[in-house]
């Protein structure tokens, strides 16, 4: 019995439906198969405290075309999706919640804090994971993951404690990026830099003797209550005396020596720098060359502490005034100059990061990051597009030690533990009970956590089984591809590659893919601050799944920035409309005794749409593995709307109502159902609905077989011949468009061509579908008093008299064009009268310039028409 589709597409009834019969038959869950290749995909773990925004979208819907595409291929397609614990991210939005409370962290403690947060995890952890299920992601959920599952935290464990031991984790005292809000320190890869406009203050710091001073400049005066010297270079002529001298430090009257290092720029500034160990990297470095005391002047919630003297207490931008008014009047500031330079932000919470002085856990960097480097280098882990390789190598190849250590209580807690009694460090996969050193059983451990990409860094085989030799890790790991934006390189792409080498041997992943940003219709990054952000769910209440689907995708191209309008998904929406509207043709005209299968005979416009897809199945595919996601679908998109249902759907007609009606049905549904197959990846909800109705051997599109290229069905000669009568046909309709001639207004066609075996057995193409009252075919035509259209292979000539009256047309366009010149006149004064400018709303003038715009169009159309007539 054929099924008949619903009048109009309703993706909210369809898509509900279509995904509880993907779970229920288990078509997303991979397994282990000696018989098939595999093919696998480890979903970037979203945060639990994330809700699907539009980067989830584009992100979710790529691989989901890679993965259906891979299933289609016979692979064992897996692709393992989880969520990650996210840190700080979490913990912030837990004290927020407590705060509503009255409660504090320090109120609950650790242990009742931990239980509030696991708690939080299972009540809105979840969200973002079924909202990507609304995405159509046709994840292996049975292996759903979380960053701090039992198995994901025993290899975090593992991987510390097997770096510990080889030296490459280690405790140390060191300048860190704090975050003084989320009271933490953060990795340099969490550091988000922004140019601001910002001053420098020349300070005098004066000779001890008397003798003079030195000038120094500096962005952030407030740290000199910190300074233990000034350094100038070496080979600097102004200071070469003043080296080894004391100076005291204004406002604190510290005695601080003149010390000479290379670090200094003798052409920057005055070339005399404040050295602050305790709050700037470079100057920690410098205060190691010269055994300098740190100082450290800063609470974690960069309040001036107890060595700060009078200015104790003071937030540090109020230190920072207060000091400058100091400065002042003790005579020691010199001038203040504007100046713009990069400030540094924590990427959570936006706000201003302080370096300052802190032990912390650091995993020693360049001997993971040189085997991480040659493997790209070597082509064992490919960057999609190539040029993203650049910025990969110069933040290896420059990349400095790795702190790990966070002041949080959520997440992996350090497996360290220190002995109250000896004072001993024992780094273990298991809790100890006693000090392997002295036998105290007085044991404490590290209150800090790791890194969340500490953990994330694992993910492609933690997820897998790791650190055990399981049979997931040995079949499906290294995975194939890794999808994920360009801006988390850094964060988490060089991570894993360096993780999975150290760590298996091999590189995580043989490609990544990395795609661009989503930007408003005005290229504008998506911001609060803008209100130009788009909320996926409610694009999918309203439009589907599949139009979301096809805007995030068309277009598309690796590595590059798309825009995303309104105007797209109605686009998108159409489209699927169109498709269904296609089908619902071909399903009317099926018998109840139909059979699918290709018939044996074939007409010549059988032949060309079925030589075009056939060779599209090839393309597609190479597209698809290239990643060339935009121009797949741009390829399917006009076959569908333009070969097949513009074109064959019209040509089948008068064929469907003769003898030759059972064999272009077999056609229609062999087209159909091919087309549905190569659309499915992208829009699989419409697809696979349209599919179910479609009368098919396979039990579901999700499963059926990719369409492979066939080479019986490349009929290329038969392609070429009817082309070009489409290609004439498509002429006479596009002039007749410029001309307004109605289409039930007939016209006799004249055809000159050397190919008039082809377009004789192509006259009812003609009278059907270019309007043709009679079709003459010669080697020689009278062009006199007729319209002629040029195409590949025929000249096409239509007598003048036959489609218009010339003077009663041309002057109904002369009355159309007076007319529209008068619209475009007055909407020109009005835009250009400042007085309406200055006082209408923005969006009155916006629908003025859209009217403006709309009369100028119209006048280009008329205009057209009128130069169309004149050649006649």
């Amino acid at each position: 019995m054929i099924k008949n589709l619903d009048k109009i597409y309703n993706p909210q009834d369809v898509e509900t439906k279509i995904y509880g019969f993907w779970t229920e038959n288990r078509y997303f869950h991979a397994a282990p198969d000696k018989s098939k290749t595999p093919y696998t995909i480890a979903m970037p773990p979203p945060n639990i405290t994330g809700q699907l925004h539009i980067g989830h979208a584009m992100d979710c819907t790529l691989q989901d075309i890679i993965i259906r595409f891979k299933r289609m291929q016979g692979y064992a397609a897996l692709w393992l999706p989880g969520s990650d614990h996210a840190a700080i991210a979490t913990e912030l939005k837990i004290v927020e919640a407590m705060r509503s409370e009255g409660l504090t962290k320090e109120d609950l403690g650790r242990e009742k804090f931990l239980e509030r947060a696991w708690q939080w995890k299972e009540e809105y952890g979840g969200r973002i994971i079924r909202q990507l299920r609304r995405m159509g992601s046709s994840c292996d959920w049975e292996r759903e993951r979380f960053t701090m599952d039992e198995g994901c935290s025993r290899a975090v464990k593992e991987v510390f404690v097997r770096l510990y031991e080889k030296g490459l984790i280690y405790r140390g005292e060191r300048i860190v990026n704090w975050c003084p809000v989320c009271k933490t320190s953060i990795s340099d890869a969490e550091v988000e830099f922004d140019e601001k406009d910002g001053h420098f203050w020349h300070i005098r710091y004066p000779l001890k003797d008397g003798g003079g001073f030195i000038e120094i400049a500096t962005t952030r005066p407030e740290t000199m209550l910190g300074d233990t010297a000034v350094a100038v270079h070496p080979g600097d002529v102004r200071y070469k005396n003043l080296i080894g001298k004391t100076l005291l430090l204004p406002l604190v009257n510290r005695e601080i020596p003149v010390v000479a290092d290379e670090y200094v720029e003798m052409d920057f500034g005055t070339g005399a720098v404040k050295i602050t160990p305790a709050h700037d990297p470079n100057d920690f470095e410098v205060g190691r060359r010269h055994g300098l005391p740190a100082i450290n002047i800063m609470s974690e919630d960069a309040a001036i502490n107890e060595n700060g003297g009078v200015y104790s207490g003071l937030d540090r931008y109020d230190a920072r005034k207060k000091i400058v008014e100091d400065l002042e009047a003790g005579g020691f500031l010199v001038s203040v100059r504007e100046h713009a330079h990069n400030v540094g932000s924590c990427y959570r919470c936006g706000n201003i990061i302080e370096p300052r002085l802190s032990t912390q856990w650091f995993v020693s960097m360049k001997p993971l990051a040189e085997p991480a480097v040659q493997a790209v280098r070597d082509g064992e882990t490919q960057l999609v597009p190539a040029r993203f390789e650049k910025i990969y190598f110069n933040w290896m190849e420059n990349i400095r030690d790795w702190c790990i250590s966070r002041q949080l209580w959520w997440g992996h807690r350090i497996p360290a533990y220190y002995c109250g009694d000896c004072g001993g460090l024992n780094v273990s996969r298991d809790i100890p009970e006693v000090c392997p050193k002295c036998g105290s059983h007085n044991i404490k451990q590290d209150e800090d956590t790791l890194d969340t990409w500490f953990s994330s860094a694992l993910w492609p085989f933690s997820t897998l089984g790791w650190p055990d030799e399981t049979e997931d890790l040995k079949y499906f790991y290294p995975t194939d591809t890794l999808v994920t934006a360009y801006d988390i390189i850094f964060f988490w792409v060089a991570r894993m590659i360096f993780s999975g080498i150290e760590h298996t041997g091999r590189t995580p992943f043989k490609h990544v893919l990395l795609h661009g940003l989503v930007r408003d219709a005005r290229g504008r990054k998506m911001s609060k601050s803008l209100n130009n952000g788009v909320d996926p769910l409610e694009v999918i209440d309203k439009y589907g799944a599949d139009a979301l689907r096809f805007t995030l995708t068309f277009g598309n191209s690796p590595g590059n920035d798309m825009r995303f309008s309104e105007e797209k998904i109605l686009s998108s929406r159409n489209f699927t409309n169109k498709l269904w509207n296609a089908a619902r043709f071909v399903l009317m005209n099926l018998d109840e005794d139909f059979q699918p299968g290709l018939p044996e005979e074939l007409t010549i416009e059988d032949k060309w749409a079925i030589s075009i897809i056939n060779r599209l199945n090839r393309e597609i595919a190479e597209n698809l593995d290239r990643f060339e996601f935009g121009v797949a679908l741009q390829k399917i998109y006009d076959y569908t709307w333009d070969i097949f249902c513009d074109w064959y759907i019209e040509l089948s007609k008068p064929r469907l109502q003769g003898e030759q009606a059972g064999n272009v049905r077999r056609v229609l549904v062999c087209l159909l159902t091919n087309i549905l197959k190569l659309l499915h990846p992208f829009i699989p909800f419409v697809t696979e609905e349209i599919y179910s109705a479609v009368p098919h051997a396979e039990e579901s599109l999700i499963t059926s077989a990719w369409p492979e290229y066939t080479p019986a069905l490349d009929f290329s000669k038969e392609e070429k011949e009817f082309g070009l009568v489409i290609g004439a046909i498509r002429g006479i309709r596009n002039r007749r468009a410029e001309m307004n001639i109605p289409t039930g207004k007939k016209a006799s066609v004249i055809i000159e061509t050397e190919f008039a075996e082809i377009f004789s057995g192509a006259k009812a193409f003609f009278e059907r579908l270019a309007s043709a009252s009679s079709v003459e075919i010669t080697d020689r035509a009278n062009a006199e008093g007729a319209v002629a259209v040029v195409s590949a292979g025929a000249r096409v000539f239509i007598p003048m008299g036959e489609l218009v009256d010339t003077e009663k047309e041309l002057a109904r366009l002369g009355k159309e064009k007076r007319a529209c010149e008068k619209d475009i006149s007055f909407f020109s004064a009005k835009l250009n009268n400042p007085a309406f400018v200055e006082k209408a709303p923005a969006r009155v003038i916006e629908t003025e310039r859209a009217k403006l715009s709309a009369a100028e169009e119209r006048l280009k159309k008329i205009e057209e028409s009128i130069k169309a007539f004149a050649k006649n």
